[in-house]
């Protein structure tokens, strides 16, 4: 349906007299045999003459040509033809100066999406060789790579998205390019950066993405603690594998096609504390981290508020690098604290977390099993089931409400989930023998 409205932008616009055509990603998608997430139409009508097509477009950017044209419950974004003037900090022309639709694609950003195609007549127009490039698999730059780079510092990005989500390959001109202007992506705001970081953790090919992040100079810009991961050793009874940074690298490999973003980013900040907290000890020779979980979960606070993600985001990843080590310690929990673990909301992203740290490491998944077996039979009945005992009830039975009250809540609790309390009269008899009313009230 989207298409179809997009279709309609276009014949309107042509039937008013002006030249209209599906322009970029869509076109690319198209191409491709994809499916596009969304259709832009580039015609040689001005702002002024869309708006009088489209009774109600929006002028988002009308000074740049960009017009929001919304029918049918979708929003077609239409730009008038045009070339950019210089550009400034690294991510806005100055000015612009409406063209034709030849000079309007040399002024993109890569071949692949440089192309336009009338929907109605079923014409490509490539004036930059983009449908070869897509044949050919490859991303490369319209014109000289250093100045589509110097123009839009955020290229830098894309190309590295786009060569990840494509499963395209760099062309050399403008991986040498990206190289050489990696320093500039700080001039781009972390907002910006975040984006297209998230658009690469959430695609399948997630790793060729962080190989290309790390080899083209970006992630030294962007996330210089993950390179100190390189040549931090861990003990080799644990860790055959290798250093952390390998070894974080091998679990993003084995992460599923569909993992969620906090799930990703506590694969990559799980271990980041380890170079920062890493001792020897001279009495045994081992290498240990103590405390890395803690810190690491502070360091990763740091790094996604750097980034400005949600404080959603920022507290799912931070409590998994948190509670990472205690999977270890599951089979000798008491029953109360190992089902107040099993019951957060977080506890399936956690758990993955675990299985995979496991399976790139000593490859033991004994806790794994054994949570996995406690989950099953949780599914017969809830991990915390309903309090038998609420603060009403103690009330109700002269105690007076205050901070004795919730305590009392939290032991009962405890004592049920243990199963040594399974009647709201088991918990009361509990509560009056362990704190007689008048007592302490």
């Amino acid at each position: 349906m989207m298409r179809e409205t997009a279709i309609d932008v276009v014949r309107k616009l042509q039937n008013a007299g002006f030249e209209a055509y599906f322009a970029g990603g869509c076109v690319r998608d198209q191409l491709m045999g994809q499916k596009p997430k969304d259709y832009d139409v580039a015609t040689n009508a001005l702002p002024n003459q869309v708006r009088k097509v489209f009774q109600g477009s929006l002028g988002v950017g009308a000074h740049f040509g960009v017009m929001l044209v919304k029918q049918d419950g979708y929003t077609i974004e239409i730009a008038t033809f045009r070339t950019d003037g210089k550009y400034k900090n690294g991510r806005r022309p100055e000015s612009v100066t409406f063209a034709t639709m030849e000079k309007d694609a040399q002024r993109r950003d890569f071949t692949i999406n440089g192309m336009f195609y009338d929907p109605l007549a079923e014409k490509l127009f490539d004036y930059v060789g983009g449908k070869d490039d897509i044949s050919s698999k490859v991303i490369q730059c319209i014109g000289d790579p250093e100045e589509r780079f110097n123009e839009d510092h955020l290229r830098l990005l894309r190309a590295i998205r786009f060569a990840t989500r494509l499963r395209f390959s760099l062309q050399k001109g403008t991986f040498d390019a990206i190289q050489n202007a990696a320093p500039c992506i700080s001039c781009i705001s972390p907002e910006r950066i975040r984006d297209e970081l998230d658009r690469i953790w959430s695609d399948p090919n997630r790793l060729r993405g962080f190989d290309l992040l790390v080899k083209s100079g970006l992630m030294a810009e962007i996330l210089p603690e993950i390179l100190e991961l390189q040549g931090c050793e861990q003990p080799p009874q644990w860790h055959p594998e290798g250093d952390v940074f390998v070894h974080t690298r091998m679990m993003l490999a084995l992460l599923e096609p569909t993992a969620s973003l906090p799930l990703v980013l506590s694969v990559l900040f799980h271990d980041i504390a380890k170079p920062a907290t890493q001792t020897f000890d001279e009495a045994d020779g081992r290498i240990r981290f103590n405390g890395h979980d803690q810190v690491g979960a502070e360091m990763t606070e740091g790094i996604l508020r750097r980034l400005r993600y949600s404080n959603e985001v920022i507290q799912a990843t931070c409590k998994s690098v948190a509670n990472h080590m205690k999977f270890k310690d599951v089979r000798k929990m008491r029953k109360s604290k190992l089902k107040r673990f099993m019951a957060t909301k977080d506890f399936t992203n956690e758990l993955e977390l675990h299985r995979i740290d496991c399976l790139c490491s000593n490859g033991l998944l004994d806790n794994y099993t054994y949570l996995q077996e406690q989950l099953i039979t949780s599914k017969e009945a809830p991990i915390i089931p309903p309090r038998l005992v609420t603060g009403s009830d103690l009330i109700a039975l002269g105690w007076s409400p205050g901070p004795l009250i919730g305590k009392m809540l939290t032991e009962i609790q405890t004592q049920q989930l243990e199963g040594n309390l399974t009647t709201k009269e088991d918990g009361l008899a509990w509560a009056k023998k362990l704190y007689p009313i008048g007592k302490s009230t």
